[in-house]
């Protein structure tokens, strides 16, 4: 009778010796091709994609960096760098400003451009500016300070000049007429459930 030690030397060896044969014999079925044209399991279909920006007309389009202030940990973390548009749209004449990141297009910044929205330096940094906004960039409105850091000085004057503009003060104070508007025929409404 063999003792234990005699059967664990005779049996390792080929189960080692098995293994190498099992994987030369991989090798050369993945040099083999045999030609065969192999169909896709899923047809892809084109899809039309819409960004939501068709009616609406670049007033400006720029490439920068994002912030947003945390309020919990006190400091400014980074939101994406890509590029920042000013967009007017052809029928309302409301301007937007909109931010996707580079690559993945993700949209890191989404608010509307009012006449109360001012836009600052930030702390003696020609390049930035800072601003607060009602952003809907994650689906909920959230008020949000951002601060943006542009390529050049140039840049920053630009989206000041159009943050300034006439014609967005006039298209804020329409908004905020009719939103005040809305908000009277509300209570009207109220008041004849009462009654």
């Amino acid at each position: 009778s063999s003792s234990p030690t005699d059967m664990a030397s005779t049996v390792e060896p080929t189960v080692l010796k098995r293994e190498e044969e099992e994987e030369e014999e991989e090798e050369e079925e993945e040099d083999e091709d045999t030609g065969a044209q192999i169909a896709p399991i899923v047809k892809l279909q084109e899809v039309a994609v819409t960004t939501g920006e068709e009616n609406e007309d670049v007033l400006l389009d720029l490439k920068s960096k994002l912030y947003r202030f945390d309020k919990e940990g006190n400091q400014w973390k980074e939101r994406g760098v890509g590029t920042v548009k000013l967009l007017k749209h052809k029928e309302t004449g409301k301007v937007r400003l909109v931010m996707r990141q580079n690559k993945t297009l993700k949209i890191c910044a989404n608010h509307l451009v009012l006449s109360t929205m001012t836009v600052q330096e930030h702390q003696g940094n020609e390049k930035s500016c800072v601003w607060h906004a009602a952003d809907f960039s994650d689906g909920d409105v959230k008020e949000e300070t951002f601060c943006i850091r542009f390529a050049s000085v140039k840049s920053k004057d630009k989206i000041e000049g159009i943050t300034e503009s006439e014609e967005v003060k006039a298209t804020a104070k329409l908004i905020e007429k009719l939103s005040v508007e809305e908000e009277e025929g509300k209570e009207e409404q109220l008041e004849d459930k009462e009654g």
